[in-house]
């Protein structure tokens, strides 16, 4: 029985691992010819509205009641933040740097880890972490000529998507699922709302209403099968598959944008991920709450 959680665990977490490149390289397409700010507006009003489709008719008003409300909300902010970040680096950055930078979200939450959750976490996995963040440096190259600034709005997004993470994690047990990931997109999609309609350009290629939608869709899917995914098996046996989004930023980049990665960013890009995966299997071997 456990080996088959884990299995579907790992299937939960290889379907968001598909969507979430396509999420990202219809945000870069749109982000040509649209405000950001509607962008972001419509994927998270589309978020929304397919999480209520699927819990409301099951959970009714208790769908919305949490334990923990201010958690809640600053929680669906971090989200807000690390999305807002990320979208409007990928107007300037290739999909596979963006998407490598961005893998150092859980060497910043091992980091956070250590303050907010009060883990341990020893010389190894520190080395790690420190070793992780050079190969972005790599990848980022400040000061290089490539270097244009848009890069750390990247870091920003993995350092909001981190704290978005540890409390996560501390809310888990205190609220339902379907409750986390319904307050994921309420409060996002309620802020972008004030403020997207004024930026309101309408689409006038059919195609770009598909996108649209297809953003709401994929985002939602996808940090629901994220959720799916941990509910399964542990979090130490599914991350690492979360890596294999950068195949699918190479292969969409390549394909619709004409990117390819030059040799720094690929050399970053096994960095951090070789770092990642070392912090994962530490963790396993330790665990969380055992030695650091």
């Amino acid at each position: 029985m456990l080996a088959t959680n884990t299995v579907r665990g790992i299937g939960f977490m290889c379907l968001a691992v598909m969507l979430f490149p396509f999420l990202n390289a219809i945000v870069k397409y749109l982000g040509a010819d649209y405000a950001m700010t509607q962008v972001i507006w419509l994927r998270y009003l589309g978020h929304f509205a397919l999480m209520l489709i699927i819990f409301l008719p099951f959970h009714g008003r208790a769908l919305f009641r949490t334990k923990n409300l201010g958690a809640q909300v600053i929680r669906s902010l971090l989200l807000l933040g690390s999305t807002s970040c990320y979208f409007m680096a990928l107007t300037y950055l290739p999909l596979t740097t963006a998407a490598s930078i961005s893998f150092t979200s859980p060497l910043i939450v091992t980091a956070l880890s250590v303050p907010f959750l009060g883990e341990k976490v020893g010389p190894r996995r520190w080395a790690a972490i420190c070793v992780g963040f050079i190969g972005a440096m790599i990848i980022i190259r400040p000061g290089g000529a490539d270097f244009h600034g848009v890069e750390l709005l990247v870091v920003c997004s993995a350092t909001f998507y981190s704290f978005f993470q540890v409390l996560t994690r501390k809310l888990a047990g205190q609220d339902s699922p379907a409750t986390t990931i319904i307050y994921t997109a309420v409060f996002g999609g309620l802020i972008t709302s004030f403020i997207g309609p004024f930026y309101w350009v309408t689409p006038v290629v059919q195609f770009d209403w598909v996108l649209f939608a297809a953003m709401g869709l994929f985002g939602g899917l996808g940090h629901l099968f994220v959720v799916k995914a941990f509910q399964w098996a542990e979090v130490s046996a599914v991350s690492p598959f979360a890596y294999g989004q950068l195949v699918g930023a190479v292969i969409l980049g390549f394909f619709i944008f004409g990117e390819f990665p030059d040799m720094w960013t690929w050399v970053g890009s096994a960095i951090i991920v070789s770092c990642g995966a070392y912090i994962t299997y530490r963790e396993t071997i330790l665990g969380r709450a055992g030695k650091a």
